[in-house]
């Protein structure tokens, strides 16, 4: 394919990493995973960072972690507000653990949860506030961590698009109360399949270790608070204390992180400077509308959404893409609610979701790679040019 939607950012270092492992015989989660932890929460100014086996599930753990909080634990029934456009394991969690989901819209320019529909959706009942930034776009992060504060709320940062962005100086992922990070194959680092959960909350931290690992209090902390630990060694090998999963890493993805992450800063560089080609060749076309950037985005891909306006289908657009060799795919989810899973969602819709709707069905996204690609911008731009003429 002439332009693909995502290519390996691995290299020697990545390959030579994991022969260590290889040859080493240990493949279960040990000193590589703990290393890339340690140099993942330095990289990020984070207290703490836990490793998982995708970004999936760093939502799913860190979501039950806020279950078993001994202050102020979440509880079923209690109502998170979340925007209508993410991934839907940004939302499977909510429902797999009883929530009930406040449905907003988005802005049309950023994709990124419409912040002006926040009081909107607040009740009694309200405990938490699911913030996502769109591939790489960080969201309002400051507003909604005042409105979090403001009301007691949780903020559940999913910064599973958006590893490298910054708001104000201030690493998306690290405003709220824990972030989640993804390391999939097109994501900003690779490790194979992994995921990140960062926070500054010790207990949070320490639970999420325990969930990821059979809710089991092997591998915590000797000062852990969570349990307290008993003087029969025989029995605290195997002793489990909350309802936990297995989603642990492999070594080989932490000793694959250790080297792509001395890498991101390099490769969100390149991808910036993608954006910036990018940006010159569509930002003054009338005929689409492009993401705004709010912040500094670490830009993932590239979205374009087709002014529905214009007497144009887009599935001639998509057939003028795919006869020209360029990959395309839909926004982030599209908008969730658009999808069958939702019957078996409690949830309410606030307001309408017109920009969601606007996204789902007249725009798509082409990919960001960490290498130059000024020559497949080009031929994007002219594609299109040629097929909406």
């Amino acid at each position: 394919m002439f332009y693909e939607l995502a290519s390996s950012s691995w290299g020697a270092e990545e390959k030579n990493a994991m022969q260590r492992v290889i040859d080493s015989g240990m493949f279960t989660m040990s000193k590589n995973v703990a290393e890339f932890e340690k140099r993942f929460a330095e990289q990020f100014g984070a207290k703490h960072a836990v490793m998982v086996s995708s970004g999936s599930a760093a939502n799913l753990v860190s979501l039950a972690a806020l279950f078993y909080k001994k202050e102020k634990p979440l509880q079923r029934g209690d109502e998170v507000i979340v925007p209508a456009i993410s991934w839907s394991t940004t939302y499977y969690p909510l429902q797999q653990y009883g929530m009930k989901l406040k449905f907003i819209d988005v802005e049309k320019d950023t994709l990124n949860i419409d912040t002006n529909m926040l009081e909107k959706a607040l009740t009694k009942k309200t405990r938490m506030v699911v913030a996502v930034s769109i591939l790489g776009n960080p969201c309002a992060l400051d507003s909604i961590r005042e409105f979090c504060d403001a009301h007691d709320l949780y903020m559940f940062e999913d910064n599973c698009e958006s590893m490298g962005a910054t708001l104000h100086g201030k690493y998306t992922g690290t405003y709220g109360d824990l972030g989640t990070h993804s390391c999939f194959f097109s994501h900003h680092i690779s490790t194979m399949e992994g995921g990140v959960i960062i926070t500054d909350h010790t207990e949070v931290s320490d639970l999420c270790r325990s969930l990821r690992a059979h809710g089991w209090t092997r591998g915590l902390p000797e000062e852990s608070k969570i349990f307290e630990r008993r003087e029969d060694d025989f029995e605290e090998a195997y002793r489990f204390i909350v309802p936990g999963f297995n989603a642990r890493p492999l070594e080989l993805s932490g000793a694959i992180g250790i080297e792509q992450l001395k890498k991101l800063d390099g490769m969100i560089n390149i991808r910036r400077n993608n954006a910036d080609i990018f940006r010159k060749l569509f930002e003054t076309d009338d005929r689409f509308i492009i993401q705004r950037e709010n912040g500094k985005s670490s830009w993932f891909a590239f979205t374009l959404i087709i002014r529905p306006d214009l007497s144009i289908s887009r599935s001639s657009v998509f057939k003028a893409l795919k006869e020209n060799g360029i990959g395309y795919r839909m926004i982030t989810g599209g908008n969730f609610l658009r999808h069958d899973v939702i019957k078996h969602f409690d949830y309410q819709c606030i307001g309408d979701m017109q920009h969601a709707n606007l996204a789902h069905d007249h725009g798509f996204f082409v990919g960001n790679h960490p290498r130059d690609l000024s020559v497949e911008l080009a031929k994007l731009h002219e594609v299109l040019t040629c097929c909406l003429k």
